[in-house]
């Protein structure tokens, strides 16, 4: 059981890792100033595909759920995400971002009675600090604007996986619909607003259509079919946890690709936002260890229960009368 949460957890955080590219694309290979637009392309063709695959559409009660959930995971997570990429450094973006957690540990008391744990709470501190020291340094830039996005998609996204948790799938949907039917809601609920509030880039060159493409395909369509997969299976603490590997890959793209470098307390960052990850996977504990079921040849023989010597007939004649008058025989 414990071998198969780890699993799930490396799983989910490929959605976060695949994320953590999100701020090197937008700033490298996307147009400039379009958030919007980015987050419209990042969402609808993506849940076209994945909705028109399914072959079903969201009926009674799941068309408001639908709208929701598209709206929280997708629609306006995506515009706040790219508006606090385009305001803020990749890596003060993230810091800011990394304050989901603790939205969702106080949501899952609230919406799904979990109680909170102390190592979950240990956990979201060890993060937060990790995550400082993987992005802040003396030339870091806060913008208000970025900032309030940061925050702002943070808590969209908090409650967007509490309410994902608590509500599931419905019966006969699979998976990649459930997913599809998010991406569309929120790509549909982006488009009019960025076709109005944006102009259109006079231009594409195939640098920005590579970009585009990325996003859509890899950052939303298969990122988050992970991460749904993920919220089923995992506590939705331990999923939102995860998301601290977003900005730890960010800032390793940036070592990479940006010339950015890497000090010692980058690294002090780094171990923490892992450790904090490590934190709450469900390890075995030591009482578990002794209680667990021992294999056939670590168990200790039966013992015997002692007989009466008295009870057992001998093998002498009047014995062995006694025992044919026990058995019945004559």
């Amino acid at each position: 059981m414990r071998s198969r949460s780890a699993f799930d957890s490396a799983v989910t955080a490929l959605a976060p890792v695949v994320w953590g590219s999100t701020y090197l694309v937008t700033t490298q290979m996307l147009p400039p100033d379009r958030p919007l637009l980015a987050a419209a392309v990042r969402a609808l063709p993506g849940g076209l595909i994945l909705t028109a695959m399914g072959r079903t559409l969201p009926r009674g009660r799941w068309l408001w759920r639908a709208l929701v959930l598209g709206a929280l995971n997708i629609g306006v997570f995506f515009y706040l995400l790219f508006l606090a990429a385009y305001h803020l450094p990749g890596g003060v973006a993230s810091l800011v971002g990394s304050i989901q957690p603790v939205f969702v540990l106080l949501l899952s008391v609230l919406l799904l009675k979990d109680t909170i744990r102390g190592r979950q709470v240990a956990a979201c501190l060890l993060g937060l600090f990790g995550v400082g020291l993987l992005v802040l340094g003396p030339k870091a830039g806060l913008d208000t604007v970025g900032v309030f996005a940061g925050m702002g998609g943070a808590a969209c996204m908090a409650t967007g996986i509490v309410l994902t948790k608590r509500w599931g799938r419905p019966p006969g949907v699979g998976l990649l619909t459930f997913t599809g039917w998010q991406l569309a809601v929120g790509g549909l609920l982006i488009t009019p607003v960025a076709l109005l509030a944006e102009p259109l880039p006079t231009h594409l060159t195939w640098t920005n259509a590579a970009g585009f493409g990325y996003l859509s395909l890899v950052g939303a369509l298969l990122a988050y079919a992970v991460w749904f997969r993920g919220i089923e299976r995992l506590p939705a603490v331990t999923v939102s946890l995860l998301g601290f590997a977003s900005p730890l890959t960010a800032t390793l793209l940036g070592y990479l690709f940006l010339d950015q470098k890497l000090t010692l307390l980058q690294g002090t960052g780094a171990v923490a936002v892992v450790s904090a990850v490590l934190l709450t996977q469900r390890l075995p504990r030591w009482r578990d260890r002794r209680n667990r079921p021992r294999r056939p040849e670590e168990r200790a023989p039966e013992p015997v229960a002692p007989v009466s010597v008295a009870a057992v007939p001998s093998a002498t004649p009047v014995g062995v009368a006694q025992l044919r008058a026990q058995e019945g025989v004559g």
